[in-house]
């Protein structure tokens, strides 16, 4: 049985467009053919927003899988787009931290979760993909830990190398204590504006720092991606011809291209 490749979309800095890149990224590699499944590990539920799934339905959720309450097949949702599931977060996800803190397994809850799903589900997911909270706690943490690897969304602005440093430095210590194979999967620049001298500075820069790391996909700055969470939809569903929805198109094709080298290398 192939297992699903984990991607943690992860920056510590918040409205970098991690979320947009997660559900994006994700419908893209569903309309190319993979079987996607988006873990919501932000309490503020933006990605299960954007995906349709209402405070409602979200009576189960990703907090109940980490405390052990349920499986996290109990806790997964269909979308309204073909091959993608999603489990969703709510605000209960604040005290996970808190509860699990005398645990030994604290740091693993998501990855065991994860495993005993693969094992169980008859046709795995190809893609996995955790959209981490703005910061480095402990849901942070376990989604580094039950990872292959971290794709790390960049606004393209002056500060965006600022916290690059501490993140490559965190994706280290989890992959010293808890995870040696994490990698860094790559870096995606996003919201550019290409009138801006300075955003073409800032890929500039980040390029000559971080060499390949860095996806040749740039996800431009687009209304359309901007209005697409308040239908609850993906940009690929809501305006499948903007500029923000073929990017991400390219992005997944890229992904898939990176993940074929490293299967092979």
């Amino acid at each position: 049985m192939t297992q699903a490749r984990i991607l943690a979309i992860a920056n510590q800095k918040g409205g970098v467009g991690k979320t947009t890149t997660t559900i994006n990224l994700g419908t893209a590699l569903a309309a190319i053919g993979e079987n996607v499944l988006i873990i919501d590990l932000d309490p503020q539920g933006n990605a299960s927003t954007g995906m349709g799934i209402s405070q409602k339905e979200r009576r189960q959720s990703t907090y109940d899988v980490l405390v052990g309450e349920i499986t996290l097949g109990e806790a997964i949702h269909a979308t309204a787009v073909p091959r993608v599931s999603l489990a969703p977060s709510t605000l209960d996800l604040l005290g996970a931290e808190l509860e699990l803190a005398s645990r030994k397994d604290r740091a693993l809850r998501l990855r065991e979760a994860i495993a005993e799903h693969q094992s169980a589900r008859a046709e795995p997911f190809s893609y996995i993909l955790i959209d981490c909270p703005p910061s480095f706690n402990l849901l942070t943490i376990n989604a580094m830990a039950a990872a292959d690897a971290v794709l790390v969304p960049l606004q393209c602005e002056f500060f965006a190398l600022e916290g690059l440093s501490q993140l490559l430095k965190t994706v280290d210590q989890v992959r010293q204590g808890l995870n040696p194979r994490l990698i860094i999967h790559g870096i995606v620049l996003t919201m550019f504006d290409p009138r801006n001298n300075l955003a073409n500075q800032v890929i500039s820069d980040v390029r000559q720092f971080l060499g390949d790391k860095v996806y040749q996909t740039v996800i431009p700055r687009n209304v359309r991606v901007s209005e697409a969470p308040s239908h609850g939809k993906p940009v690929l569903l809501y305006d499948l011809k903007c500029a923000g929805s073929q990017a991400y198109l390219k992005l997944a094709s890229e992904v898939i291209q990176r993940e074929r080298m490293l299967r092979a290398a």
